[in-house]
């Protein structure tokens, strides 16, 4: 093949390797060279694992001789979030102090990512112990947006959408929280899938502990340049491990996977500064859905500012009672400030108050699942603001509070353990912009159809853009 290895997405590449048109090794060692180009300069990925990876490639290239079973990513290279378990690899959350917590075992998702014949390259970065939308850490350093390194690559998955966006590897493991695969793939211009809770099995040897809210709202999922590839690393991921007790066995695909539906269109909210490039996306995303058949209008998501407030209030509560204290201890400065302002800016609830917001929540995931029945697709913005310039998180409480009220579409669907997928359409003003995707529980297979129509007419790659850009 004349084109380079590391361009090609997951899908065309483990096609390209099966054929025998190129080996595993041969894909590896581009990614590797790739890595060695760019890396250096944007720091997406804290480790680099070329042995490690060049033997498994090897592994990869001997079992294909043999004539041995294949998986659907053989040979493929991939890299892993810092905040989970490689087997023999430190965890570190992007923490000094955790530099020597090697992980025993491999956390399921790497297990069936190793099981379908990927390739692990290395570890990608986010800020410490994962909980900024910006991707620094005292301990690996900053990861920069390969668009412009004056604002964030998105947070906490920062790192693997940097890397994904400039071809170190097709594939980047994520987690979401509250927009950490999503803000991160939109922000680098790159495709971003948060899963539904139970989708993917969560759980590290490593710190096997899970607080409430982390167990109600926290997912793994893929980050690639490609819809096609997240539906493939979908598949691989969403295997089931009985460490992780929500796994559910639900179908990736239902008989009206690919059919055209209803789509709620959803940009007018008066609750914090909107820019019109966000808000010209989503319609031109609109547009580009209804000329692929699907019925549009313009719809209101029901409780969408108080489920937002809930995530904060709920996430911050759970982690004063377990997690706060360590992380001040343990964490650098910038985290410090962080949660000071996360915190800063609620009222705790007593025992019974938290009680309470379990059971309103409840009643709120119903009163979505009714208006996602009747719109089984929802169009909206990820954040309402720009990328954020770099550590503006830092600035000041009121700065904060914007910053929470911009990230609305993506708190409240993470407060509801709902599915998001970050789509790109274009760059503007040399930043990309994008749109979410959201869907009722399990029906991740509705948001990759429809993300694909936006995708075909979009017909942007940050890679190629970045490419021309030099």
């Amino acid at each position: 093949m004349t084109q380079a290895l590391w361009r090609l997405g997951a899908v065309d590449l483990a096609q390209a390797i099966r054929s025998r048109q190129v080996s595993a090794r041969e894909a590896t060692q581009s990614v590797l060279d790739r890595i060695a180009e760019v890396n250096p300069r944007i720091n997406a990925l804290v480790t680099v694992l070329p042995e490690q990876a060049l033997a498994a490639s090897d592994a990869a290239d001997q079992a294909l001789a043999r004539g041995d079973r294949l998986g659907p990513l053989h040979g493929v290279p991939v890299s892993i979030k810092i905040n989970i378990d490689v087997a023999g690899q430190p965890t570190t959350d992007g923490v000094a102090a955790l530099k020597d917590n090697i992980a025993p075992t491999d956390s399921p998702l790497v297990t069936s990512l190793r099981d379908a014949g990927a390739i692990i390259v290395g570890r990608n970065n986010a800020p410490a112990f994962s909980l900024r939308w910006f991707t620094d850490n005292a301990f690996h350093g900053r990861t920069l947006n390969p668009f412009d390194a004056g604002v964030t690559p998105g947070g906490s998955s920062g790192g693997a959408a940097a890397a994904v966006a400039m071809g170190m590897g097709p594939i980047a493991h994520g987690n979401d929280y509250g927009g950490s695969i999503r803000y991160p793939a939109w922000a680098c211009g790159v495709v971003g899938l948060r899963t539904t809770v139970g989708r993917v099995p969560s759980y590290k040897a490593s710190a096997p502990n899970r607080i409430v809210s982390n167990q109600l709202m926290s997912v793994q999922g893929p980050l690639t340049r490609t819809v096609a590839d997240a539906r493939l690393a979908l598949e691989v991921m969403a295997q089931g491990s009985p460490l992780d007790p929500q796994w559910t066995p639900a179908p990736l695909r239902y008989p009206d996977s690919a059919r055209p539906t209803r789509v709620a269109v959803f940009t007018r909210w008066q609750g914090s500064r909107v820019d019109a490039s966000v808000v010209a996306a989503v319609n031109q995303a609109a547009e580009w859905l209804a000329k692929a058949g699907y019925e549009v209008e313009e719809a209101e998501p029901p409780h969408f500012e108080e489920a937002a407030a809930m995530h904060r209030q709920m996430v911050m509560d759970d982690m004063r009672r377990a997690g706060i204290a360590a992380m001040n201890k343990l964490g650098d400065d910038a985290l410090r400030q962080s949660l000071a302002y996360f915190t800063g800016g609620v009222t705790p609830w007593d025992r019974d108050q938290y009680l309470e917001g379990l059971m309103r929540r409840f009643n709120i995931a119903r009163d979505w699942a009714v208006f996602l029945d009747k719109y089984p697709v929802l169009l909206t913005p990820n954040s309402w603001e720009r990328q954020f310039p770099v550590d503006d998180d830092l600035r000041s409480q009121q700065r904060f509070e914007e910053i929470l009220l911009a990230q609305t579409p993506m708190l409240n669907t993470a407060m509801l353990g709902l599915p998001g997928l970050a789509v790109p359409t274009g760059v503007q003003d040399g930043l990309p912009v994008g749109v979410q995707l959201v869907a009722t529980r399990f029906r991740e297979d509705l948001l990759l159809a429809a993300g694909e129509a936006i995708e075909r007419a979009a017909g942007f790659s940050a890679l190629d853009h970045l490419a021309a850009k030099g």
